[in-house]
């Protein structure tokens, strides 16, 4: 009832072979393709706007800039994934992918414990040098509990999006 284009979805349906929404009655056949041949709306309706820069950019003080996302074991917040045993094997605790540059030029080796500092608070976490991060660049997976990196990030929101600016935080990391 609260998703009319599941409606005719039900446990039986689903476990006698499977059936695709959208299949809004319990005589629908389901949809085998949800697009096929054209799309409700036209090919796509686009919006032009103006490039804003981040809120926040690296200064003297904050010179990198540290970016959040979702790690590949792991699923949104880890409340879930997090107590499954054989993927605390794979990844047992969180990780600040570093670029060797700018690990070389703080002094922190492959494992080191680091703290990353930004305008709102600080965590520690483990050092992964990595040239997957570019230089002046860290990644922190969002999360693991162990490192609460959105106490980091900033609470400006995009103007058309409106949705939180958390993948552009200026920090600093050192030993």
């Amino acid at each position: 009832s609260v998703t009319p284009s599941f409606g005719g979805i039900s446990y039986d349906r689903l476990n006698n072979g499977g059936i695709q929404w959208p299949c809004p009655t319990k005589e629908h056949p389901g949809t085998k393709f949800l697009h096929n041949g054209a799309f409700p709306r036209g090919k796509g309706r686009f919006s032009a706007v103006d490039f804003l820069g981040p809120k926040e950019i690296p200064s003297e003080e904050y010179p990198l800039i540290m970016t959040t996302g979702r790690g590949l074991f792991h699923y949104h917040t880890g409340s879930m994934s997090e107590r499954v045993k054989d993927i605390k094997r794979v990844v047992p605790e969180s990780v600040v992918e570093i670029n060797p540059a700018d690990a070389g030029s703080r002094g922190v080796a492959d494992g080191d414990m680091v703290t990353i500092k930004s305008r709102r608070g600080e965590i520690r976490i483990k050092a992964r040098i990595t040239s997957r991060s570019p230089e002046g660049v860290v990644f922190v997976p969002y999360l693991l509990g162990d490192a609460a990196v959105n106490t980091l990030t900033q609470s400006a929101h995009d103007p058309v999006a409106k949705i939180p600016e958390l993948k552009v935080t200026a920090v600093t990391v050192s030993k």
